[in-house]
């Protein structure tokens, strides 16, 4: 196990040196920089806030000094927030992220559990046909769609919620459903499907020859054998559900990390967007370990080799 976990270390730190290299050169490539603006400051200004921000030099040497910055843990400066540097602007952006990353879990695997287990409860029925095809629209549907259709509903028409803004719980029930109800439809696609592979083992068929009943079998002796998949796909959709929150986070105005991601990509802030594109990487990484670990404990047949 720690011979793997080791492994996985060094590739992750290959891939951020990778995104790092990728993410540097892009964002120097693309015209215009931190400092363009319709008003464009006196020329010894610009050549001061360059030299300050080293962005006079070589493109080479930006790139070395970045890197080393960076392998120190130093984030550097935001250039447009002044009085701020990176790592106080991902800390106080990180607490709503994270709140609203874990409610839009919660209500995955909520729904998309439930809805699973009962569709492969009574397969074929008029239940598992209506759980399908919302399942079908839940994925179809993109997040910033639902969310506008969500906010024309629950604000405008009925004035049951709050349509932006970040405090309390009632301002987390739209954005955590429309960023979740996606990710609760491919949970409860694997749920069922996994379901309905467990419901033809030997194990099962021995509990309902014992008399147990139809959902102390799906519940009790099935749901576990089920449970791989879906604990395969809970990396990328933890993954999936933070970077998503960027488009979340902009519709509703919260003050996540997300929101500062897009102010950073549009206003070309670059050592902002190079910390936050890095942290998602970092996640991303760290959670394919766990994941991989988590099979493992769920289901011994898997090997870590493997």
């Amino acid at each position: 196990m720690m011979k793997f976990i080791v492994r996985r270390i060094a590739w992750l730190a290959i891939m951020l040196w990778t995104v790092f290299t990728i993410s540097f050169f892009l964002m120097r490539a693309v015209p215009g920089g931190p400092f363009s603006s319709e008003r464009q400051p006196p020329p010894e200004v610009r050549k001061a806030i360059e030299r300050r921000y080293q962005l006079d030099a070589p493109l080479w040497r930006q790139y070395f000094t970045e890197m080393g910055r960076l392998s120190r843990g130093d984030l550097g400066q935001s250039f447009r927030m002044a009085d701020y540097t990176v790592a106080e602007v991902i800390a106080a952006g990180w607490p709503a992220t994270v709140t609203l990353g874990t409610m839009a879990l919660v209500v995955a695997l909520v729904i998309g559990g439930g809805a699973g287990v009962i569709s492969a409860a009574r397969p074929g029925g008029v239940v598992d046909v209506l759980m399908r095809s919302a399942s079908m629209v839940g994925i179809a549907v993109p997040s910033f769609a639902l969310a506008g259709l969500a906010v024309l509903l629950f604000v405008y028409q009925w004035h049951l919620l709050p349509a932006a803004g970040w405090g309390d719980a009632a301002h987390t029930v739209l954005p955590a459903s429309c960023l979740g109800l996606a990710y609760a439809a491919e949970i409860s696609r694997l749920v069922r499907s996994g379901l309905l592979e467990a419901l033809q083992s030997d194990w099962v068929r021995t509990a309902r020859s014992k008399g147990a009943g139809r959902w102390r079998v799906v519940v009790v002796h099935a749901l576990r054998g089920a449970l791989g998949p879906v604990v395969s796909f809970l990396g990328p959709a933890i993954a999936g559900i933070l970077t998503g929150s960027v488009v979340i986070e902009k519709v509703f105005a919260i003050p996540g990390i997300g929101y500062h991601f897009v102010e950073a990509a549009t206003q070309r802030d670059y050592t902002l967007a190079m910390g936050l594109v890095l942290l998602y990487t970092l996640l991303l990484g760290v959670l394919g370990i766990v994941v991989d670990v988590l099979q493992v404990i769920l289901d011994p047949r898997v090997s870590l080799e493997r």
